[in-house]
């Protein structure tokens, strides 16, 4: 497949192109090449980005939204493969994923636009209680009064992009959006299909730069209602810190359990593990974080886990038969390298692995994984997949997966119905899919975590539309 040319995207400010003194590189994780190159905005080019934002007022029909939320839908779609392209070169995704993710863009720009046309109101009676009126009390939900700060990561360019734009889009918000400098070129791609589309100038500004460039001014600025973010648990801490008196949504990490009990089809199981491990190489909040299998069926479990990832292709990113692509950079690779020695220093064995080669961090299987090492202890953005043997008791393997500081998703593989209700009942975690993998859900359902996984605030389009409105009521003379 032929490389993309080296291209420069400038910032989107109030819609309109906007240079900077200085530019980031964008390089290609598996070969180094260069992608293209982006502005790096200075803290007084946020403010601006803001104060226009905070000037204009939508006042798009729902019909209009849901002309311009279908049609990215449609635009996405018919440029899936570009788009794609994209995503794998500044990512190093395999392409395998890089169009699934433009599958899902495309949902949830879809799922917005039908989920707008239905009715967001409720009615409550006044003849009730103590001292009944004959009045009848009605609520609506608004746009917020203040403008909507969106940071996103590097791991999902497109897809959680899109979770931040369509519902904003939906409920007639403005958003200042800033993507992961390490992948901004496809959220600055997806910014020029909305101006296609018609989305207002002033509605949407993208703008691009390094955390050590722009400090804190992102998510303080004094016209930022809400600030949503998806990241690390370390920057969340740092927003909910400093952000002070305002709305927050953080979706941050997870170190999601993957359970195997006594009655499993082993090898369906083992290859539902391998693929929750190494998709998306490994680097979503949801993956496969490690495989509590009970000890009766372990040594099977690791005999399969290992057939099925051996069957993995790897190469170069962009070929469109290999599996598994690079992580995000060479220091992502030689971070899961450490701690993966680490576990082996405290007892694990190596099934499958190896050193690194640069970005490129190989698909890598570990038994006897002690329950305490780094690697499983923290969340591990890599395609490794640690097995902890466990005893066959349901509420000790309760109390060894809810041993964490992270609290996102599970796996179950079990056809007990008593155990797999005990399970979901115990788990501390925000959803659980029973033989699927860990982050199994659609665009549209509730989605967020517990604990350092976040706020308890859920996305999928339905709740971010709920969290981006505020609630207003009013109530009228109304017979009985």
């Amino acid at each position: 497949m032929r490389a993309l040319e080296p291209i420069y995207q400038p910032m989107l400010l109030a819609g309109a192109p906007a240079d900077a003194d200085r530019v980031i590189e964008v390089r290609n994780p598996f070969s180094g090449a260069l992608v293209g190159t982006v502005p790096q905005a200075e803290p007084r080019q946020i403010r601006a980005a803001f104060k226009a934002a905070a000037r204009f007022r939508p006042k798009l029909s729902r019909r209009e939204r849901s002309d311009i939320l279908l049609g990215t839908a449609r635009a996405i779609a018919s440029d899936q493969d570009r788009l794609a392209q994209l995503i794998t070169a500044e990512t190093g995704l395999c392409l395998r994923d890089s169009l699934h993710e433009t599958r899902r863009a495309c949902d949830v720009w879809s799922f917005a636009a039908h989920a707008l046309i239905q009715n967001d109101g409720e009615i409550y009676p006044g003849d009730i209680g103590g001292n009944p009126h004959q009045r009848r009390i009605f609520s609506m939900r608004t746009p917020l009064a203040g403008v909507i700060a969106a940071i996103t990561p590097f791991n999902h360019p497109l897809n959680l992009v899109s979770h931040k734009l369509a519902p904003a889009i939906a409920t007639n918000n403005r958003v200042v959006l800033k993507p992961s400098e390490q992948t901004p070129l496809t959220a600055l791609a997806l910014g020029r299909i909305l101006r296609e589309q018609g989305l207002p100038e002033g509605m949407l500004s993208i703008v691009t730069g390094t955390p050590h460039d722009l400090g804190d001014c992102v998510f303080t600025d004094e016209d930022a209602e809400l600030v949503t973010f998806t990241g690390s648990v370390r920057v969340g801490h740092q927003i909910a810190e400093r952000a002070g008196y305002r709305r927050l949504v953080l979706e941050l990490g997870g170190n999601d359990p993957f359970i195997v009990l006594a009655d499993a089809d082993v090898d369906r199981a083992a290859h539902l593990a391998v693929q929750g491990a190494v998709r998306h190489s490994g680097q979503r909040c949801t993956a496969v974080k490690r495989a509590l299998v009970v000890e009766e069926l372990a040594d099977h479990f690791a005999e399969r886990a290992l057939h099925h990832m051996r069957q993995l292709s790897t190469g170069d990113p962009s070929d469109p038969s290999v599996d598994l692509g690079t992580v995000i950079s060479e220091d992502a690779a030689q971070l899961i390298a450490r701690r993966v020695a680490g576990a082996v220093a405290a007892g694990a064995r190596l099934l499958l692995g190896g050193e690194p080669r640069g970005a490129f961090c190989p698909p890598t299987l570990l038994d006897h994984v002690s329950p305490a090492c780094e690697l499983v202890a923290e969340e591990t953005f890599g395609p490794v997949l640690p097995i902890i043997r466990c005893n066959n008791d349901v509420d000790e393997i309760v109390m060894m997966a809810n041993a964490t500081k992270f609290g996102l998703s599970a796996a179950i593989c079990s056809n007990r119905l008593d155990h797999v209700t005990r399970l979901i009942e115990g788990l501390a975690v925000g959803s659980v899919n029973v033989w699927e993998v860990p982050g199994y859900r659609t665009e549209l359902t509730p989605f967020g975590g517990i604990k350092q996984s976040g706020l308890g605030h859920k996305e999928g389009i339905l709740e971010a539309m709920r969290s981006f409105t505020q609630v207003k009521t009013y109530s009228l003379p109304w017979p009985v």
